[in-house]
């Protein structure tokens, strides 16, 4: 049987462990990591996180996304997949391309979300220019809709992310 790409992307709260699952995956894997975070600051020199800005970073990472697989590269697409249309487009570019899509729901408890999220630490650990404020967390946790059963989330615990139960739970 053919290699076929991989599709990895995520739900889960600000602060629960997607970017250290998505570095994880990418050294077990090295399938390209696209960093929305990271991309969005390339991209403006001071992001202002707005309804435009959002719109044309994501259809620059969708299109990339896309470009990728159809290369035959697995793509982990390190952002917070909050909504369900997002999650079924993701599906769908991966199944379009041929692609195994993958959804990594970080089931982190949103106390300890929240900490992270909200501490200086987080905000230099990623190389963000502000901290998160509890607002923010509230506000950005709040969008999170519900994973339904056909969605198929591979559920990890943020709280302590193990490469083994990565690796098996991925089937890597």
């Amino acid at each position: 049987m053919a290699f076929r790409p991989r599709l990895y992307f995520f739900v889960g709260y600000p602060g629960a462990g997607k970017t250290t699952a998505a570095n994880i995956i990418h050294d077990l894997t090295g399938a390209v990591h696209l960093w929305a975070d990271r991309e969005r600051q390339k991209l403006f020199p001071e992001p202002t996180h707005s309804k435009s800005e959002s719109d044309r970073l994501y259809s620059l990472l969708n299109r990339r996304v896309v470009r990728l697989l159809r290369q035959g590269k697995s793509v982990i697409f390190d952002t917070n997949f909050n909504h369900k249309t997002d999650r079924d487009l993701m599906r769908k570019l991966a199944q379009e391309n041929r692609a195994e899509a993958k959804l990594i729901w970080i089931t982190t408890p949103k106390t300890i979300a929240k900490n992270r999220a909200i501490h200086k630490s987080h905000r230099d650990r990623n190389g963000y220019r502000w901290t998160m404020s509890e607002a923010q967390f509230n506000s950005l946790s709040s969008k999170l809709e519900p994973i339904e059963d056909y969605e198929q989330p591979i559920k990890i615990d943020g709280s302590d992310i193990r490469v083994e139960e990565l690796k098996t739970k991925l089937g890597i």
